[in-house]
């Protein structure tokens, strides 16, 4: 199954939704969500900073990853960011693989 790390950062009303409901209640909203989409949470960190949590989902493709950054997104209390993750075995096939390019001014 595709995995993803998705970076998040709260509004401040998204912040005073954390405060109220805590972080576990959050964790499971989110596990809840993902389930429901059939993936998996690999795991789930709060972190201070630029960006409020980092998550590794195991999703079961992109259009559902898209669907779920959608549905986060369009809440209005999230900034959400979604990145494709591949494992050392895909990076290794894909530098196996013959591609024909030309650079840019080439």
């Amino acid at each position: 199954m595709p995995r993803f790390l998705i970076d998040a950062s709260y509004t401040s009303d998204g912040v005073k939704g954390v405060q109220s409901g805590g972080g576990t209640a959050r964790v499971e909203a989110v596990t809840k969500a993902v389930e429901g989409l059939g993936g998996r949470v690999e795991c789930f960190y709060f972190a201070f900073g630029d960006r409020d949590v980092y998550t590794v989902l195991d999703l079961p493709d992109n259009e559902t990853a898209l669907a779920l950054a959608i549905a986060v997104g369009s809440s209005g209390l999230v900034d959400i960011r979604t990145t494709p993750l591949a494992t050392a075995e895909e990076m290794d096939a894909a530098a196996k693989k013959s591609v024909s390019y030309t650079p840019p001014g080439g």
